[in-house]
């Protein structure tokens, strides 16, 4: 008891030293939960912040990929769409080559045709002129049958082609072939009257001497010796170097 009282102080002072301990120690484990608590509820903020935030680039990613694709449809659809419009346009440009050479054809037609009717310019016997197609026809035709040596006929179609033509350029051929038709029919004096249109119409045409002597003989085969060595004679002083003149230089030594 002695002892008790003896060392009650002391034990006073070693309870009061775990009560206070004791004290401390629960103290801190108060402390330490409610950090612990709050850096759960912190991480669990900080989670569900970081979750929302991932949710939100996922819709935001979702979105983007959505756009992606209806860009990458538009694109496909815009592909499609200008290769069919370059198919279109090589179509066009294809139909439109077609249509201008049809047209350039159908220029050339037109241009070939009225060529047949428009007048050019030609040359015969050394004359130039202006006629239409149907005049060179026409001439071309009554020329093709005296030669085939079909007189009459020639006769025919060169007078029929002065009466149709009288002022055109191949008046003075036309007359000096019909002429010659006519000389070699015998009708000598028609003949002479049409070659000396040629020499009248004309003096200085191609055919002139060739009018001239053959006006000689037709006044010989109508027995007008006098008149043909006329004829002669003005030849050769008109047209002293044609070869008509050197024909008549032999006829005038021959003619009595």
């Amino acid at each position: 008891m002695t002892i008790f009282r003896i060392f009650r102080p002391l034990l006073g002072v070693l309870f009061a030293g775990l009560f206070f301990s004791a004290h401390a120690a629960l103290f801190d484990d108060d402390e330490a939960r409610r950090a612990i608590l709050d850096l759960r509820q912190k991480v669990d903020a900080s989670q569900q912040r970081a979750a929302e935030d991932l949710r939100k680039v996922n819709e935001e990613n979702s979105q983007l990929r959505r756009s992606i694709l209806d860009l990458a449809n538009q694109l496909e659809t815009l592909r499609a769409d200008l290769a069919k419009l370059r198919g279109q346009d090589e179509q066009l440009a294809r139909d439109v080559a077609e249509v201008q050479r049809k047209q350039k054809d159908l220029t050339q037609g037109v241009d070939d045709r009225l060529r047949k009717f428009e007048p050019s310019k030609i040359t015969v016997d050394g004359k130039e002129f202006v006629a239409s197609p149907a005049e060179m026809r026409d001439f071309d035709a009554a020329l093709a049958v005296l030669r085939k040596g079909d007189f009459a006929v020639a006769q025919t179609s060169f007078l029929d082609f002065l009466k149709r033509n009288p002022e055109s350029g191949y008046r003075v051929s036309s007359l000096f072939w019909l002429g010659n038709a006519q000389y070699a029919l015998r009708s000598y004096k028609e003949a002479i009257v049409n070659f000396k249109a040629v020499l009248s119409v004309a003096p200085d045409h191609l055919r002139a001497p060739e009018a001239a002597l053959s006006i000689a003989n037709c006044q010989v085969e109508l027995k007008d010796v006098r008149s043909a060595r006329k004829t002669l004679e003005d030849l050769i002083k008109v047209y002293p170097q044609s070869e008509a003149a050197a024909v008549a230089k032999d006829r005038l030594t021959k003619l009595k």
